[in-house]
């Protein structure tokens, strides 16, 4: 249930967008205990940097999600065609699988869709008819060059408020924490 008054909107620690009426826009919490509303201390400073990095990656992937909806793409197709982009050549599934950011229990069905929309093709290579090579498509590259600009922006606006140098450790943080031995 919304505010229906700035007294009350300034209590619940949202402004009132005048321009637009009946719009809150939400100020963004300093830690994640506020964001999410827990009364607790977290048990672990680790606990609160897990959470926290889970929480962050939710809010960067919704955003991600809803602007590549528009285009038909789920994050995950979108990562395959960059990826199949990047390549060049064609990969088999199981390449593709193991390059993704996100892990997909069912790869054959990501490609699937992606075939189905005319953005992939497959075709079994050589001798071993199990072996299956899949390939992005024109359309699947025109598809991606239409959205480069508009990922980029979206990118600048989601982290650019942090400078290079912060960019440049939390990008190493990340990689510390993916890679703790």
């Amino acid at each position: 249930m919304w505010p229906r008054d700035a007294r009350v909107a300034r209590l619940w620690g949202v402004t009132l967008d005048n321009k637009c009426y009946n719009t809150y826009l939400v100020s963004m919490p300093l830690t994640l205990q506020e964001e999410i509303r827990q009364r607790k201390p977290f048990v672990s400073t680790e606990e609160e940097a897990m959470l926290s990095i889970a929480r962050t990656a939710a809010v960067l992937d919704h955003t991600a999600g809803e602007m590549l909806k528009k285009h038909g793409l789920t994050v995950t197709q979108y990562n395959a065609l960059r990826i199949l982009r990047g390549a060049g050549e064609g990969l088999c599934r199981n390449e593709i699988r193991d390059r993704l950011i996100a892990r997909v229990p069912d790869a054959t069905r990501l490609l699937d869709r992606l075939e189905e929309s005319g953005l992939v093709t497959r075709t079994r290579e050589g001798e071993d008819r199990r072996f299956v090579l899949s390939r992005i498509t024109p359309a699947g590259l025109e598809l991606l060059a239409r959205l480069d600009p508009e990922v980029s922006a979206m990118n600048r606006r989601l982290l650019g408020h942090l400078s290079q140098g912060k960019l440049r450790t939390l990008i190493d943080l990340m990689a510390e924490a993916r890679n703790p031995g």
